[in-house]
């Protein structure tokens, strides 16, 4: 019903008014009046009358009901007093308002303004993007509650910081993406736990549709409880534990998990590092004991977050260190780095991918896995890769599937540097990573002056010639590469002309023998395997070979670890060419290549240090010829250092093949 004054006349007339009669008579013909109650609606909402601030803009809009300027004042109001979703209906109002008015200054107003639609759209695609490589589940450690995908947005839809950023985006245009992408990201943020599993952990089917705070605090479940408490006493909303958080009977999210692992704690703004094994009243270095530092999972649990804590098995800080972030605590770093042998800087701010693969291989060469497919599938975010999870394979076949990967990706053949017994899945790798273990044998190094001391000693045209014809051919030697388990390995070969034993350690079943090899100085090599033995003067049928894996480094060219694009296998070897055509190597060794790069000052230099490096201690590989005319690597207990007689007799290092390695 329309308000209304009641008066008398002189005559005693009863008179009735309506409100808008009356400020009529006030105003006069002035229409402020009809601005006065949306005017008045706002003084009131500045002092927080909240109630008479929405009486008055409801009166406002009963006056003038065409103007957008009541339901302005409306939309204050309701916004004030956190009522979002009729806020909304009023905004909408108001804009259409602002569309039918009859002066174009007044539609113009609209400008100012986001519609609501709009707004909604960026959201939801801003979520989207926030959660393209989020979770699958988190806990909602408010409620207690496991949430999938949608009942995490669910959650955000009906939450106060979505109406509040819902609302201050749709007053200010143009839009403004920054604020839904750092609200987005806020409110979706995640804390992670890293542990070591124990008997009976909750699992999905433990507290799926429960309230983990109302399970029986025992055994596990405790642990859990306390991770989501630390959490949400730290300012988060959603966490994460590989127990519960993770259908282990769904092959496809169990892949997706396990590829995924490295990005999910990457991503996470806290990772919390629970040492159940570490009393609080223990010192420093005990943590380099503990059962956590030893799991094959942790490596990356721990490099992966950019922020870490460590809390000792009552939930107390760890040495008490109060550090924000436990990786700018030097004690803790310092014992970390001297208990994994990881460097400080890799601990601190590691970045994944190919680069120093034996080393990597190393770090994780001592770990130990519940499942023996794991110590391999714990790389993958290590050399970000991505791979098939098939649990069931063996444990060579998951190593080799991720050592093939590194090579094909990096043609880095460090991964080819280990002792220890070879795998089924190819003789040139090993058959355990802890094969990774020893140290990698250091070759002596040469100083700038030895180098251009050397230099200066080959200074000849007819060997600065051949020098240039060998750099040209190993420049064009093709990264090593796998195709159906076999591995093309480019390399340079000197066959072997005599082995013989020289020691029998029956102990360890251990075999010593003495190799000679042309153009190389005699050698030792311990493998437990049994190699048939000759000499020039007794012939054999088997055929073996020292060979020395082509190494770009040498060429001191860019890695190709570092390369954005990984090597395209199709373009490594020739389809069309046979083994047999691979493995020859060329007789032209002299050939016109060296006459296109000229004998410029520069490309002999190159050369030359080269053929330095080459004379030089190196690696080497004993290979087996088999009856396809294929090789196999024979596995050694030591590493097998070789180096050639003589630098300068480049002839002697011509024979560069690409073998096919089963």
């Amino acid at each position: 019903m329309e308000s209304c004054s009641v008066s008398g006349d002189s005559e005693g007339k009863v008179l009735v008014w309506s409100i808008e009669n009356t400020l009529s008579s006030v105003f006069g013909l002035d229409s402020s009046y009809k601005s006065f109650f949306s005017r008045r609606s706002k003084a009131k909402l500045k002092r927080n009358l909240y109630s008479e601030a929405l009486s008055d803009a409801e009166k406002a809009i009963e006056l003038s009901p065409s103007s957008y300027r009541g339901y302005e004042a409306k939309y204050a109001v309701l916004h004030g007093i956190q009522r979002y979703d009729d806020a909304i209906e009023v905004f909408k109002i108001m804009l259409s308002k602002l569309d039918n008015a009859s002066d174009p200054c007044i539609r113009q107003l609209h400008q100012q303004y986001v519609s609501p639609s709009e707004v909604e759209n960026a959201i939801c695609r801003t979520i989207h993007a926030q959660l393209e490589n989020a979770l699958l589940r988190l806990l909602n450690i408010s409620t207690g509650r496991l949430c999938d995908r949608e009942a995490q947005i669910s959650a955000f839809m009906e939450s106060t910081e979505y109406r509040q950023l819902f609302h201050s985006s749709m007053i200010h245009a143009p839009l403004q993406m920054e604020p839904i992408t750092d609200a987005t990201a806020k409110y979706f943020s995640w804390v992670m736990l890293s542990h070591r599993w124990e008997r009976k952990e909750p699992l999905l089917h433990s507290i799926e549709d429960k309230v983990v705070y109302d399970l029986d605090p025992v055994g596990t479940m405790v642990k859990l409880q306390k991770f989501c408490e630390l959490a949400h006493d730290a300012g988060y909303r959603w966490a994460w534990s590989d127990t519960c958080c993770i259908d282990q009977n769904n092959n496809a999210e169990v892949q997706r998990s396990v590829n995924s692992m490295f990005i999910w704690y990457r991503n996470s703004a806290l990772t919390i590092i629970y040492l159940s094994d570490v009393s609080p009243s223990s010192k420093s270095i005990v943590l380099s004991n503990s059962a956590w530092n030893t799991r094959g999972w942790t490596v990356q649990e721990f490099l992966a977050p950019r922020i870490v804590v460590f809390y000792q098995a009552d939930w107390t800080l760890y040495l008490n260190d109060r550090t924000p972030n436990h990786k700018e605590s030097v004690t803790i770093m310092k014992e970390l780095e001297d208990s994994t042998g990881i460097d400080a800087r890799s601990l601190i701010a590691f970045h994944p991918g190919m680069t120093g693969a034996q080393k990597k291989l190393q770090w994780a060469s001592s770990r130990v896995t519940t499942f023996q497919e794991d110590i391999a599938y714990s790389l993958f975010g290590i050399f970000g890769i991505h791979l098939p999870v098939i649990y069931g394979e063996t444990k060579q076949n998951a190593l080799g599937r991720v050592l093939q990967e590194i090579i094909a990706q990096s043609g880095d053949i460090t991964a080819l540097d280990w002792v220890g017994k070879s795998s089924s899945f190819n003789s040139c790798l090993p058959a355990d990573i802890i094969s990774y273990k020893p140290p990698p044998c250091t070759l002596p190094s040469l100083t700038e002056d030895q180098i251009e001391t050397s230099v200066l000693s080959l200074r000849d045209d007819a060997v600065v010639k051949l020098a240039l014809t060998l750099y040209v051919r190993l420049d064009s030697l093709t990264a090593p590469h796998f195709a159906n388990r076999r591995l093309q390995l480019p390399c340079m070969t000197f066959p072997v002309t005599a082995v013989k034993l020289w020691c029998n350690q029956a102990r360890n079943r251990c075999l010593t023998y003495e190799i000679k090899a042309d153009r190389l100085q005699r050698i030792t090599i311990a493998t437990t395997e049994r190699l048939v033995q000759f000499s020039r003067a007794k012939f054999t049928r088997q055929s073996y070979l020292l060979v020395r894996p082509w190494n770009r480094h040498d060429l001191e060219l860019p890695d190709l670890a570092d390369e954005t694009e990984s090597i395209d296998e199709t373009e490594s070897v020739d389809e069309t060419e046979s083994i047999d055509d691979r493995s020859e190597p060329s007789d032209d060794l002299h050939s016109d290549s060296s006459q296109d790069n000229g004998l410029d000052s520069e490309s002999s230099e190159e050369a030359l240090r080269l053929l330095v490096c080459l004379g030089q201690p190196f690696g080497a590989l004993l290979l087996a010829q088999q009856r396809g005319g294929e090789y196999m690597r024979i596995a050694s207990d030591n590493s097998i250092i070789a180096q050639v007689k003589d630098m300068t007799a480049v002839h002697d290092m011509m024979d560069i093949r690409t073998l096919e390695i089963l």
